[in-house]
């Protein structure tokens, strides 16, 4: 089995996290992350924007509840996570590619804001139950 590509993203939520819920009950939120490029250009002395990435992120059980509660647009983070590609062929016989970041934690960076932690009840969530080992990601 191939080795999963670890990614930790910095950045900008884009959207406010959308929650749902498999056919099994499984929490299940979906956003996405804008992670800007900058280089310092010494001839200037600025700093110059190279460009803004992209990435659909998901995260789920206790973990995605958190996360919808917790987070809105704007809200500049941390996502560490699995990035994997997938690939599909258009209906013109295209090959094309995406990213998606199966993410396992979302922080938020206080570099940008403050935060007042509320800790979950030990033992009231699944992952606590499992240390989170069950997930089989599915995209």
């Amino acid at each position: 089995m191939a080795e999963l590509a670890e990614i930790t993203l910095v950045g900008i939520l884009v959207t406010d996290p959308e929650l749902h819920f498999t056919s099994t009950g499984i929490a299940v939120a979906s956003f996405t992350v804008a992670a800007n490029e900058r280089r310092y250009d010494p001839a200037t002395g600025q700093w110059v924007d190279m460009g803004t990435t992209f990435l659909p992120c998901r995260i789920r059980r206790q973990a995605a509840e958190n996360v919808a509660e917790s987070l809105t647009k704007g809200t500049h983070v941390l996502v560490t996570g699995a990035l994997r590609q997938r690939e599909w062929k258009t209906t013109d016989g295209d090959q094309r590619y995406a990213y998606e970041v199966d993410a396992t934690e979302v922080g938020i960076s206080l570099k940008h804001a403050t935060a007042q932690v509320t800790k979950a009840t030990p033992g009231t969530t699944r992952d606590s139950e499992n240390h989170g080992n069950d997930d089989k990601p599915q995209i």
